[in-house]
């Protein structure tokens, strides 16, 4: 069964929506974990989406957050310069190339060197707007990332529709006031809009209004 979602911009999520940046960031984030006796499980059920600062005080509720803005810069150096297993989505290059004449942005909790070598690393071009971890005060599930990226493309947050695949990014998408379309097989777990298992399965196709996304 297919569906038509009629929208003027879309706000892209990075990891796990363009690129699939799982393997290390599971291996390194359990690597951190360990020495706190933290269980996988619930390192995995909780650094997905977020700001890795957000992650920690979620894990360690008692530190400083001192510390984990510390630690974080350490982690996101770490991430920056290991991007070994880092693919491409399934559909992802050709969405963006397809997105070209229509407002689009990227809104991710990864701070720009991130994003960009994460990017470079799938073989994706970056979006001209990009809201980063520098860009806000507060990380997914707040929705202050995707407001700002539809106000930077200046369309009405109700006609945009986000691309996510983290609970704390469908959350957010869905605060935001937007349509949000889940991509992979766990995202239907956190109630998006729509879902679709990979990027093949999405189409535009230009409208009087905007464009028309064909999902199925």
């Amino acid at each position: 069964m297919t569906e038509t979602i009629h929208a003027r911009a879309v706000l892209l999520d990075m990891d796990g929506t363009l690129v699939d940046s799982t393997a290390v960031v599971e291996r390194l984030w359990l690597a951190w974990a360990e020495p706190h006796g933290i269980a996988p499980e619930h390192v995995l059920s909780v650094v997905h989406g977020r700001q890795g600062h957000q992650s920690m005080s979620i894990m360690l509720p008692e530190r400083d957050h001192a510390i984990n803005l510390r630690e974080n810069d350490k982690m996101l150096a770490t991430e920056t310069n290991d991007v070994d297993g880092v693919i491409e989505i399934s559909g992802a290059k050709a969405l963006l190339e397809a997105l070209l004449p229509y407002p689009h942005a990227i809104v991710t909790s990864a701070n720009v060197a991130l994003m960009t070598a994460r990017m470079q690393a799938a073989g994706l071009t970056v979006p001209a707007i990009a809201v980063t971890a520098e860009s806000v005060s507060a990380s997914k599930p707040d929705p202050e990332g995707f407001l700002l990226g539809a106000s930077l493309l200046g369309i009405d947050p109700a006609d945009c529709v986000v691309f996510e695949d983290s609970g704390a990014g469908i959350q957010a998408g869905l605060a935001a006031g937007m349509r949000v379309l889940g991509v992979g097989q766990h995202a239907a777990s956190h109630g998006p809009t729509y879902r679709v298992d990979d990027l093949t399965r999405v189409t535009l196709a230009p409208t009087t209004e905007g464009f028309a996304l064909t999902i199925g």
